[in-house]
């Protein structure tokens, strides 16, 4: 029995090992087994596609390249005829122009990149190594069969698959696409996200500050985020700490959307009443993983929609969107190849932890004057310091069973460039 006058502690966001707590690992299982890929497809220009998901593979229906051609600027000929002392050119194929003749026995045809290869000749040889005089060329020797010549269909047959669904569009595909004469392409539809802040001591730019409230930078850094995920999304500003109220947004974004995002108020404080109402409307699945920063997150379900109840400090909802709400969305979004990219940088400082949680520390990568990646600690890591997310580039991911690293070792690192 403990002594009357002895405050018992109870888990906090403080301790850094708690065994009853969800893993990153275990967290980001539930969520991906939670999400169903969007299947909505809509028919869209092709000069309106980059950066949206493929719904059905694109066949191509031509040959590409369409014809057999030179890869190089030359002379086309036959290689058998490579033994002889001299050739005799009888025209010149351009592109978009092809010669209209055949070449034979002792012939060559001057030729252009890109140009029909004519008929009769087998290989390319490129004018840097050839000598010509008047009609008459010489061709230097360690010469190839078959030698800068692109055979129509090399690239792509008629009928095969030019892009896979699920892919996200980049602009060479978009290129592409257009070099197969295709116009149109079926795309998924965006995922939809409704968020908004919760808390009585927010406010929103413009307005002026009493003693002890704060602009709400949360929802600003979420449009970022959201934006640079390729999403559409709805914000529902800051609402108070007003049950009712928070009750009735949470109806209003899950009507709208097919993820619901808020900041702040998903705690145990005695004003935090999202967990609260959640449970009334919704299921929650987790509200606490093992990691620092983000600790306090939750996940669930409003009717069909999927629920993130992000933390409030600024750093933490930038670490937790990445780590949790972005695979989900690329999940949701039907994007099927997609994982963030994880590299080894040598530490230059020494990076302070105790085992017990994954930690997301903020890191500037460079390369050292070897080339090899180097990383370093933007400094203090508190969750409310904003700047150590905009002086940074990168995650440094201490494993739970980590107790940190000191200057030399080998570390795991998130660039933020391959977030987006």
């Amino acid at each position: 029995m403990n002594p009357p006058n002895q405050v018992i502690r109870q888990p906090s966001c403080d301790d850094e090992y708690d065994p009853t707590l969800l893993s990153v690992d275990g967290a980001l299982k539930r969520i991906a087994q939670a999400v169903t890929p969007i299947s909505d497809v809509e028919v869209i220009a092709l000069r309106q596609a980059l950066d949206r998901i493929l719904a059905a593979d694109v066949r191509s229906p031509i040959e590409v390249p369409n014809h057999t051609n030179s890869a190089m600027d030359g002379y086309a000929l036959r290689f058998a005829d490579l033994a002889k002392t001299s050739l005799q050119v009888i025209g010149t194929a351009w592109a978009g122009k092809a010669f209209s003749g055949a070449v034979g026995s002792g012939e060559s045809v001057r030729i252009m990149t890109g140009a029909v290869l004519p008929d009769g000749a087998d290989t390319v040889v490129m004018q840097e190594h050839v000598e010509r005089d008047d009609d008459v060329i010489r061709v230097a020797s360690g010469q190839r069969e078959g030698q800068h010549v692109r055979h129509a269909g090399e690239d792509l047959a008629r009928g095969g698959t030019a892009l896979r669904a699920g892919r996200r569009l980049l602009a060479a595909d978009i290129g592409m696409v257009a070099s197969l004469g295709v116009g149109e392409l079926p795309v998924l539809r965006r995922p939809q996200v409704a968020f908004f802040s919760n808390g009585d001591e927010l406010r929103s730019i413009g307005q002026p500050l009493a003693l002890g409230e704060v602009y709400d930078s949360n929802r600003y850094t979420l449009h970022g985020m959201l934006t640079r995920a390729g999403v559409a999304f709805n914000d529902l500003g800051v609402v108070p700490d007003d049950r009712e109220q928070i009750q009735s947004t949470f109806f209003r974004a899950a009507s709208m959307a097919d993820v619901v995002i808020t900041s702040a108020g998903a705690s145990v404080g005695d004003a935090d009443y999202v967990k609260e109402v959640l449970d009334d409307i919704g299921e929650v699945d987790f509200w606490k993983i093992a990691m620092k920063p983000g600790r306090p997150l939750s996940f669930g379900r409003i009717g069909e929609s999927l629920f993130f109840g992000l933390p409030g400090n600024p750093v933490s909802v930038m670490v937790t969107f990445y780590q949790f709400v972005l695979p989900a969305l690329k999940r949701l979004s039907g994007e099927i190849a997609w994982k963030p990219l994880r590299l080894t940088a040598r530490a230059t400082d020494r990076l302070k932890k105790r085992p017990g949680r994954t930690e997301f520390q903020r890191g500037v990568l460079s390369q050292d004057e070897s080339g090899a990646l180097v990383v370093s600690t933007t400094g203090e890591q508190g969750s409310g310091i904003l700047s150590s997310m905009s002086q940074a580039n990168c995650f440094v991911i201490l494993p739970l069973e980590s107790a940190g690293a000191q200057p030399g070792d080998s570390v795991i690192v998130e660039p933020f460039a391959g977030l987006a």
